[in-house]
């Protein structure tokens, strides 16, 4: 069982930056697959960017060059670096966690969800 706390979200200008951080719980957290989702208002949850344990990571067209994702095993702790951000980037941002192998993009991958964090861009 993992437990998700997303926090760093807040309100920024566009061509800003923001880091997200999620804080784990559990001591297997090194072994989990961890992703980042977010869902404006109005429209469904999207991938953002996915890392699997290993260090491979994948990320969506729209923020790639943009976004970094990165892991500390030591503090179980999962962050989303996030640059030259876009109005069209505000949303809630959910970290997610999963066991074992995945491809990372789709939602039902994943097992386990923070309560996620507002970013929000402005122009």
């Amino acid at each position: 069982q993992v437990q998700l706390v997303e926090s760093g979200g807040g309100l920024v200008q566009a061509g800003g930056s923001l880091r997200l951080s999620c804080a784990a719980s559990g001591r297997t957290f090194s072994s989990y697959a961890m992703g980042w989702f977010h869902q404006a208002p109005g429209k469904e949850r999207e991938f953002v960017v996915f890392r699997w344990r290993g260090g491979a990571t994948s990320y969506a067209d729209s923020v790639k060059g943009r976004f970094t994702i990165s892991r500390d095993n030591a503090k179980n702790t999962v962050y989303l670096e996030m640059n030259r951000l876009k109005p069209e980037d505000t949303a809630v941002y959910y970290c997610a966690a999963a066991e074992g192998p995945i491809a990372g993009r789709k939602e039902d991958e994943y097992a386990y969800w923070g309560q996620g964090t507002q970013v929000t861009v402005s122009s």
